[in-house]
């Protein structure tokens, strides 16, 4: 057997690489002494994409504190049931993102990701608890290495840095160098085993300071939130391939359709800011936003409005569209597309075509989930280009169930503000409802737009500057807007004033009423009712899942996208099950006010911009577009 040594705080610790059947017994005598301890656990693959064609289990490590061994399964049928063996039998683990080595262990080691969710111990949840903010916001961030360095040893290594040099040394690039490295390699072994022993000793620091804090049933809740997407990520969805590639062609040919019409104004590549902004400055443009070194702004935020496109991509209607601007926005959004959604599903599918993308449960400084591989909560609203390549089994139609206006009706429950409760009650469309008291009775759709970003704008901590160019409304006419908003409904504005004054004059954290801590920046405070509302939504939304997964509904769930969930039934059961899960999300009161739902039924794509049948609330279904009598869904 084989050991390697390495000094974590002046310690000495040690790891083994076990190499005959004695030494798989030394391994497994270890494990049944050390089993009246959380015992840290690790694996080692080809690569992070789990259900990728190709994805290999390479190693299982376990350690402690002081010491790890390093299992070699790839290839080792008795190692490999030695491993599952000892899996099974330790009842306590700790993991550090546990979802992903649930999964890996499910998919390569036969263990069902339930079993080891029920024993697991995620310190990157704990950690997230303590500090919710990633290291670009100041806070120490949820790595495992940044957080070894700040809570064990300054000078914990960054083992994956580590790792990649070896790939290098052995003439492999960061994408290759996990599935070709010899699983014996001294730097490999070390560093394998080094996670769980740091994992373990985080442990042991992060653990009494979630208890001192009272956040041990938040920490619970977490622990089953993400049990229930991890089960979601498991499944996948289904993906309709050749579409997929359809999609990559065409965005590709959109894309160099628009670089040529950029070319026509000078701009020879769109990436460049100088080239973008000298020529629309020689347009006539007025360029105003700079960037941190003091060059002209051109991004999105900048040339959408100069296209006359609001951030949905619908036309504002105020100005002549720049043709520039146009063509360098629209070239861009089809290059990403295609890179960021349409190879990354090629490149991710399954042996069965379907795609499992990575649903992180805990991931905003607000606890806000999100999706990545690729990022399907970043899709852009009403347009279905990427949503219909995800379709549905034979026989089965996609649909969705979400929250009506959650964010707002939360701030309306929160703030206790009298004239937004009582319209949410008495069932007003609350942008028609803000519209009409700020502009009178006979007020615009574009009025209504307004009104609608500037209730968004006290959620969302949008200034006036920044509803002007969302909405193309005159900066003097916003302002008065916000100042009507204001008047309406006042205990908006004193609640958020509350979150502000605790920052600037008491603690700079918050606490929700799930109990959560949401730091604050005395540079950002405006963002205090942000971080609360979007918070408190979230913790919401993933109680509704766990209320789901209790009703035995997790198995027609595919995905949680912000506060709506994807979910796919059969042809005859859609309508019924649709209704089942709208009443399991619903929170009738919420602080005095209802949280509800809207349901939507697509047929067998994804696809929203034909949504077939719709339900608001407990109402009768209807059909905003007109489907034939009896027309069956999945056509």
């Amino acid at each position: 057997m084989r050991s390697y040594s390495y000094r974590v705080v002046g310690e000495e610790t040690v790891t083994y690489l076990p190499e005959t059947a004695e030494d798989l017994e030394a391994f497994t005598t270890w494990a049944r002494r050390e089993s009246g301890r959380v015992i840290g656990v690790d694996t080692e693959g080809t690569g992070l994409d789990t259900y990728a064609r190709g994805n290999r289990l390479r190693t299982v490590q376990f350690g402690t504190a002081r010491e790890a061994w390093v299992l070699r399964v790839e290839g080792r049928p008795g190692t490999w049931a030695t491993a599952r063996d000892v899996l099974l039998r330790l009842p306590r683990i700790a993991l550090h993102n546990a979802p992903h080595d649930w999964l890996v262990l499910d998919r390569h080691l036969d263990l069902p990701m339930e079993v080891l969710a029920s024993k697991t111990t995620d310190t990157r949840i704990l950690a997230h608890l303590l500090d919710s903010r990633g290291r670009e916001d100041g806070g120490i961030g949820h790595g495992l290495k940044p957080l070894s360095q700040y809570y064990i040893d300054p000078d914990a290594p960054d083992t994956q840095d580590g790792l990649i040099s070896v790939f290098r040394e052995l003439g492999h690039t960061k994408s290759t160098g996990w599935a070709a490295i010899p699983s014996d390699h001294p730097v490999y072994v070390r560093y394998a085993g080094l996670d769980t022993i740091f994992a373990s000793r985080l442990l042991d620091v992060l653990g009494p300071q979630v208890h001192e804090r009272g956040l041990m049933r938040l920490a619970d809740f977490e622990h089953q939130v993400a049990r229930v997407c991890a089960a979601m990520e498991r499944r996948g969805v289904r993906v309709n391939s050749e579409y997929v590639s359809g999609m990559s062609s065409r965005l590709a040919t959109e894309a160099e359709h628009h670089r040529r019409r950029a070319s026509r104004y000078g701009v020879s590549t769109i990436g460049s800011t100088k080239q973008v902004a000298e020529a629309l400055v020689a347009m006539g443009e007025n360029l105003t936003a700079t960037t941190s070194g003091g060059a002209l702004q051109v991004d999105k935020d900048v040339l959408l409005p100069l296209a006359d496109l609001d951030p949905r991509w619908e036309r504002l209607g105020v100005r002549e569209p720049n043709p520039l601007a146009d063509a360098v926005v629209r070239a861009k959004r089809a290059a990403r597309w295609k890179t960021t959604y349409a190879d990354a599903m090629a490149s991710g599918l399954d042996e069965r075509s379907r795609l499992h993308p990575k649903i992180n449960s805990l991931q905003a400084r607000t606890a806000r989930m999100s999706i990545s591989k690729p990022p399907l909560q970043q899709l852009p609203a009403g347009d279905g280009t990427i949503r219909k390549a995800m379709v549905a089994e034979p026989g089965s139609v996609i649909g969705s169930v979400d929250y009506s206006a959650i964010e707002m009706r939360v701030l309306a429950a929160l703030s206790a503000d009298r004239a937004m409760v009582q319209a949410i009650r008495d069932g007003a469309d609350l942008h028609d409802f803000t519209a009409e008291q700020i502009y009178g009775p006979d007020f615009t759709k574009r009025h209504r737009k307004v009104a609608k970003t500037v209730g968004f704008g006290k959620v969302y901590g949008g200034g006036a500057e920044s509803i002007a160019l969302q909405t193309g409304a005159p900066l003097a006419d916003v302002r008065r807007a916000i100042a009507a908003y204001d008047r309406t409904f006042p205990g908006i504005k004193r609640y958020s004033a509350r979150l502000t004054a605790r920052g600037r004059y008491g603690a700079k954290e918050l606490i929700s009423p799930t109990g959560r801590i949401l730091p604050l920046d005395r540079t950002r405070l405006y963002a205090a009712t942000n971080y609360m509302i979007q918070s408190v939504a979230r913790d919401v939304f993933a109680q509704g899942l766990l209320d789901l997964d209790a009703a035995g509904l997790t198995e027609h769930l595919r995905l949680p996208v912000h506060d709506e969930v994807i979910f796919e039934a059969s042809e005859t059961d859609v309508f019924e099950l649709a209704e089942e899960i709208q009443r399991t999300l619903t929170v009738p009161e919420f602080y005095g006010v209802p949280l509800d739902t809207e349901a939507e039924i697509f047929g067998a794509a994804w696809e929203p911009d034909t949504t077939r049948y719709i339900r608001t609330g407990d109402q009768p279904w209807t059909t905003p577009q007109e489907t034939a009598p009896g027309l069956p869904l999945a056509s």
